[in-house]
């Protein structure tokens, strides 16, 4: 009898997989899943054979992330890092003490901080300069749809009150017109592209370092959601491709090619290049990422009705759509031809109508060609269209972490939503109930990178520790949908079909949770801890 080389006892293993149920045990031979059982399973426990005793503990699937930034979440770990409070006044504390110990630096530059921490969410270059007066400072705020900067970068990026706004973005001004210090959306670019470039090096180690922390919280493969330069931002391909040749990607990528929006279908047959130059051993990018809007916050997100005003009257604005909506169409037609998958963002609810319509085209065009188009983000879904989803076989990519009540959702975003928007945020529930097909994603480092916490918010609608009422509390997933959405639905939408669900057969991508998430009550999800994580049958976290 052939031996396993690892065999898991003693606990609850969920499969994810509906015919697979019951099991305690499971055995791995190699880099996949021998067998999944019971007491059966220890037959195959040999003299070399290394066996976990789960000892009442739940064995999952690895969880895959299907909309990150990984790179650019690992070096903000190593640059001026602003999350994890909304306080100003820790803000100024770390960015002064940031300043101070490194001395040598000629930028300042990080980020993390909520615009719920700002008067109407518009930070000042004078708060920045009383800090650092001396040296330019660019901040990305949490979502990277916006910067804050000091009067120095402005300076040295020659951005004056006579400096227009960009077609995709937006300077904030003084009364007089001289920059505030705040940038949105492709305005950055206009201060990013001064800045120090991350060496090759610089951004191999953002891999590395994100790389850990992911797979200790049981990310065992994910989806990035931008190669390429964008806002100041290098591409960070090379960081992968190097890594996987170096043998020191241990995680499962798939790479989202940049579309660069100022640009037509001419750059189609340089993407068709990329995607062929950008492969080896875990790492590929056969992914197009198209952004077809901006973010309820600034006001920038795509909506079929417009803004609301700080008095509550309509305005004239309803948002951006990056792309002309008939172009679009032709564009996707074209990538779904030469079998791209698409991941658009799609934030407002008209930018997803016309993220669905270009599926719909590309579709009656060449047929369907399973080649997995996903919407990002959702915040607002039109109703007529949430069926839309599951007719067209385009998934729905949720960021459930977001769909909580928070200051950022309540004070900055849903006053000044439309009539009928506001209730039609997050839809989950409802995708769900039509049919949809269910990933899920952090977008980190815009929001946490836990997936037990977008999870724990999926099921309740209310965020780890929060006091508020759930909210839209219909909109809620049940347990099992939600673990599904960040296992087998996000292995789908990363076209790792032999993942995501135990099967014998399959990879052994897996996690070891200290509770089985079924004994846990749902207001205690998020209290979960990944104990272990393995990829391919080797642990890459945890003892």
């Amino acid at each position: 009898m052939r031996h396993a080389d690892l065999v898991f006892t003693s606990g609850t293993v969920i499969t994810m997989d509906p015919s697979l149920t019951g099991a305690t045990a499971l055995a791995v031979t190699g880099e996949r899943i021998e067998a999944v059982g019971g007491e059966e399973v220890r037959r195959l426990i040999g003299p070399a054979t290394e066996v976990v005793d789960l000892a009442g503990r739940a064995l999952l699937p690895g969880f895959q992330d299907a909309h990150v930034h990984a790179v650019f979440g690992g070096m903000e770990l190593g640059a001026c890092d602003l999350t994890g409070t909304t306080d100003l006044r820790e803000y100024r504390s770390l960015i002064a003490e940031y300043a101070r110990t490194r001395p040598d630096r000629p930028w300042i530059t990080g980020g993390g901080w909520s615009m719920e921490s700002f008067p109407g969410g518009l930070p000042t270059r004078q708060m920045l300069d009383d800090l650092v007066p001396d040296r330019p400072v660019l901040l990305a705020n949490r979502d990277h749809h916006g910067a804050w900067v000091n009067t120095r970068a402005l300076e040295l990026a020659g951005v004056t009150a006579a400096t227009p706004d960009p077609a995709d973005g937006r300077i904030e001004r003084e009364p007089d017109g001289t920059p505030s210090g705040m940038l949105q959306e492709g305005a950055v670019e206009l201060v990013g592209r001064t800045a120090p470039r991350p060496t090759d090096e610089d951004l191999l180690d953002g891999l590395l370092r994100a790389q850990s922390l992911l797979h200790s919280l049981g990310v065992t493969a994910w989806q990035d959601a931008l190669l390429g330069e964008y806002g100041g931002l290098p591409d960070v391909s090379g960081a992968y491709l190097t890594a996987a040749r170096r043998g020191v990607l241990t995680a499962r990528v798939n790479g989202s090619l940049w579309w660069d929006r100022d640009a037509g279908a001419e750059q189609i047959a340089g993407l068709v290049e990329r995607r062929e130059a950008l492969r080896h051993g875990r790492f590929r990018a056969g992914t197009v990422k198209i952004m077809q809007d901006g973010i309820a916050e600034n006001h920038t997100a795509a909506m079929t009705v417009p803004y609301k005003d700080g008095r509550g009257c309509a305005t004239t604005n309803s948002g951006l759509s990056f792309i002309d909506p008939k172009a679009l169409r032709r564009y996707v037609t074209e990538l779904d031809a030469l079998d791209f998958q698409v991941h658009f963002h799609a934030l407002g609810d008209r930018a997803v109508r016309e993220a669905l319509d270009a599926i719909e085209a590309a579709r009656a065009a060449n047929g369907p060609r399973g080649n997995r188009h996903h919407l990002a983000h959702l915040q607002v879904v039109h109703r007529a269209d949430v069926p839309r989803f599951a007719q067209l076989g385009a998934i729905a990519n949720a960021q459930p972490l977001w769909a909580a009540h928070e200051p950022q959702l309540d004070e900055l975003t849903t006053p000044f939503l439309g009539e009928g928007l506001a209730e039609r945020q997050y839809p989950f529930g409802d995708l769900h109930r039509a049919g949809a097909a269910l990933a899920a994603g952090s977008d980190w480092p815009v929001s946490s990178a836990d997936p037990l916490a977008g999870i724990h918010v999926a099921v309740n609608r209310i965020l780890p520790g929060s006091g508020e009422p759930p909210f839209l509390a219909g909109q809620r997933l049940d347990l099992t949908t939600a673990l599904a959405a960040y296992t087998s639905g996000s292995a789908h939408v990363n076209r790792l079909d032999n993942t995501g669900v135990l099967r014998p057969g399959h990879l052994a991508d897996l996690i070891v949770v200290d509770r089985d998430p079924y004994t846990v009550a749902p207001s205690e999800l998020a209290s979960l801890r990944v104990e272990a994580t393995y990829v391919g049958g080797e642990r890459v976290f945890g003892t």
